[in-house]
């Protein structure tokens, strides 16, 4: 299957997270950002998911969904939760077959840090590849992206 792209429809998928099994398909009519980065409690993806939650109320006002997932495992998810009071689900994809199915599985690191931006239609609106794993989407880029799409959805 080819990686998919902005216009396409995302892949459905369920996978378990710190908040309960999520399933994609139950976020119908809601936008949905997937974060997919490397690992938990590692340097650039705690200060990632710290940005996030220390810039929490940019995103507050915004009908969305966001998401962290990577390979690790729920235990994991949850310890790295616990640990820096974390304030999206992250969800435990551990064999990564749902970062395969969007394009961001990789070798030797398991899952490459790829954003993407869902419309309440299911139809992706937004992705963002790191270029290098040491640089990650800002809180400002990801709000126009969920902004972006929540317009679209909309019409």
């Amino acid at each position: 299957m080819a990686s998919p792209t902005v216009g396409d429809t995302a892949p459905d998928f369920a996978l378990a997270a710190t908040n309960g099994t999520f399933r994609l398909a139950e976020h119908r009519g809601k936008t949905v950002a997937l974060v997919f980065y490397p690992g938990d409690d590692t340097k650039v993806c705690t200060k990632q998911l710290c940005t996030y939650r220390d810039e929490w109320a940019e995103f507050a006002d915004l009908d969305a969904t966001i998401v962290g997932i990577s390979g690790k495992n729920l235990a994991s998810k949850e310890s790295f939760t616990a640990k820096y009071g974390l304030t999206i689900p992250l969800l435990a994809d551990p064999d990564r077959s749902v970062a395969a199915l969007y394009g961001a599985k990789a070798p030797i690191i398991g899952t490459k840090r790829t954003t993407f931006v869902i419309d309440g239609e299911g139809v992706i609106r937004f992705r963002h590849d790191a270029t290098l794993g040491l640089t990650f989407l800002s809180t400002a880029d990801l709000k126009a992206a969920i902004v972006a799409a929540n317009s679209t959805s909309a019409d």
